[in-house]
């Protein structure tokens, strides 16, 4: 080994033992907060179910970067939530806030000058005031209505400045707040999915009853009809699906008629049985799936029973759709 590559390597351990430090020292900031935890956070959890306007955010800096992304969570999972900018309050956003809202101030000294500038004229207004702060005897804990009070959590940069260890205890009781808020509420999956409508969340909430095949794309035949007919049925319905779905009269779904049936037909030579009623060779025990039902269920029930369609049926059983793996393969494009 060389002695260049020699020093390459320690330098390499070097990185690698300082970046672990940082997560470690960043680690135990966040672990120590689930001990700091107390009737302040419950009344924290309270004040912002009872809120009846809006949860207005701020914070100056790395804080205000963390308060936006708090406001978004809190936004996204059932509490109206804005972010302002404590300087843009102090020229004319003041106006955002309503004596019905609660403020969220988030500052690890509980110092911050365009903190302390911005409290006195949200106190007039008469909004209640949520403090997320690292110094228990500060300027903004004597203004604060409830204190959640992170500690001192010492910063993992070498110069003890830069917010880091602060800054992940911050974001992480700002998540811990948010989601005991949301469990609370009783928001669901179906309130979840219907603020994020887009990319791959929004793929996996979406409801069977948006994507399954329906009126002329929906091949329904009844019970009686013959092989060839239904073949026929499957071919001349737009889109092609794999599959027909067999019918009693009023529509409750009796059996399903797929390509892979038509397929181990023809294999064992028995063209003439295409002239034979669809009930001789339909799947009788379909597998099915509701309109409301997700998305996501209506996959893990094709990749569990290794299939490529699923009928959709109302509560009454009646047949109201089908989904093929192709459809759910379109969502994700």
């Amino acid at each position: 080994m060389t002695k260049k590559t020699h020093e390459k390597d320690a330098s390499v351990e070097q990185r690698l033992r300082r970046a672990a430090e940082v997560i470690q020292l960043e680690a135990r900031a966040i672990e120590t907060l689930a001990g700091r935890l107390g009737p302040s956070f419950s009344r924290a959890v309270d004040l912002i179910l009872a809120c009846r306007g809006m949860v207005v955010v701020t914070g100056m800096g790395k804080a205000g970067l963390v308060g936006a992304k708090l406001s978004a969570t809190l936004a996204s999972t059932g509490t109206p939530s804005i972010s302002i900018h404590p300087t843009e309050a102090l020229h004319g956003d003041l106006g955002r806030i309503r004596p019905a809202d609660v403020v969220l101030v988030l500052s690890n000294s509980g110092e911050t000058e365009e903190i302390r500038a911005l409290l006195p004229h949200v106190r007039r207004i008469g909004a209640t005031v949520i403090a997320v702060t690292g110094a228990s005897d500060s300027s903004l804990v004597r203004l604060a209505d409830c204190v959640l009070d992170m500690g001192d959590a010492p910063e993992a940069c070498p110069l003890g400045l830069a917010p880091t260890a602060s800054t992940s205890a911050m974001m992480a009781l700002g998540d811990a707040l948010a989601m005991v808020v949301l469990a609370e509420r009783g928001f669901s999956r179906e309130d979840y999915a219907r603020y994020h409508p887009g990319g791959s969340i929004g793929r996996r909430l979406l409801r069977v009853s948006e994507v399954m095949r329906r009126g002329r794309e929906l091949p329904l035949v009844r019970l009686g009809t013959r092989v060839l007919d239904v073949v026929l049925t499957m071919s001349r319905t737009p889109g092609r699906p794999g599959a027909a779905l067999i019918v009693e009269e009023g529509g409750r779904l009796r059996g399903i008629f797929t390509d892979g049936d038509l397929r181990r037909l023809l294999e064992g030579g028995a063209v003439s049985r295409l002239e034979r009623p669809v009930d001789e060779v339909m799947g009788q025990a379909p597998k099915r799936i509701g309109p409301d039902a997700l998305v996501d269920e209506a996959e893990r029930v094709l990749r569990e029973h290794k299939i490529d369609q699923i009928a959709v049926v109302d509560e009454a059983g009646v047949a109201v759709g089908l989904i093929d793996v192709q459809d759910l393969l379109d969502t994700r494009a």
